[in-house]
């Protein structure tokens, strides 16, 4: 079974992110627990958590298929002592608040090098970080997610060797899993445009990290070319993809059971795009 939605608004209190989601036909959803632009926020409450896991049940969703999002400014892999710590200190945080939202992910952009440090140096001090942060007890049994990049500027995570090899420093395997972002594996050279090469890349995928390890989707439309390195959202069926991508993905069992993620740039389309999604089924 396909579970689709798109990352819902959580403003004026996290029990909208579910109405949110219902309101636009979703059965999955992605969401901020707190300001994705702030390092911390006030904990919460016994009453927020008690308002969101009630909005959840009563709107027929399971925990299973929200994928929270973690802080923008968060860079485990920053070659600076200080910084990587405040971003450590950042991401367990992240951890327990889903902990304590009763979630199952947490989903995070892999880190930069800055230019400050190699590639495989900074991958190395990726899985060193989220180590950390799968050992604190307030993360419960939470799993970190790391999202595929489109390898702008010096972010890595743009090649399946790169998110290997942060799952082969991970000690706890049953912790770490991984998000596709279409439009960042297109724009990182993997040509998922039609259903030949999704098959290929997913081949790849299994080759390289491991098809198990594949917890959730964004789905998303590209700006610019395959290759480009670009990171550019654009909404279903109007960039570089195009539609035989996401028919495949609709059809393909690869995807099932899984958060699947609109995070096209009009949030007006997003029933409208869940409705084609599910006309490809």
């Amino acid at each position: 079974m396909k579970y689709l939605g798109a990352h819902v608004s959580s403003s004026g209190g996290l029990f909208n992110a579910p109405l949110n989601a219902k309101a636009i036909g979703a059965n999955a959803f992605a969401m901020f627990t707190k300001n994705q632009k702030q390092w911390s926020a006030k904990p919460l409450t016994a009453e927020e958590i008690a308002q969101f896991k009630a909005a959840v049940s009563d709107n027929g969703f399971s925990p299973d298929f929200i994928l929270p999002h973690d802080s923008y400014l968060i860079n485990l892999g920053n070659a600076d002592p200080e910084k990587r710590s405040r971003s450590l200190a950042s991401f367990k945080e992240e951890m327990a608040r889903a902990s304590q939202l009763g979630l199952k992910y947490v989903n995070f952009h892999p880190g930069s090098h800055l230019k400050e440090i190699t590639e495989e140096g900074c991958l190395d001090l990726i899985a060193a970080s989220v180590n950390q942060a799968l050992a604190d007890p307030a993360s419960g049994r939470t799993m970190a997610v790391a999202e595929a990049t489109a390898g702008q500027g010096t972010n890595v995570g743009y090649k399946f060797e790169h998110i290997a090899r942060i799952i082969t420093g991970i000690e706890d395997k049953s912790r770490i899993g991984v998000c596709i972002d279409t439009c960042h594996i297109f724009a990182a050279g993997y040509d998922i445009s039609t259903a030949s090469g999704f098959e290929s890349v997913m081949a790849d995928f299994d080759r390289i990290i491991g098809i198990k390890y594949l917890k959730a989707m964004h789905l998303n439309d590209a700006k610019k070319e395959c290759g480009s390195r670009v990171d550019r959202h654009e909404c279903l069926g109007k960039g570089f993809i195009g539609l035989e991508g996401f028919r495949y993905i609709m059809q393909s069992p690869y995807f099932d059971n899984m958060p699947l993620v609109l995070e096209t740039p009009e949030p007006d389309l997003w029933a409208e795009e869940i409705k084609l999604l599910r006309s490809f089924e």
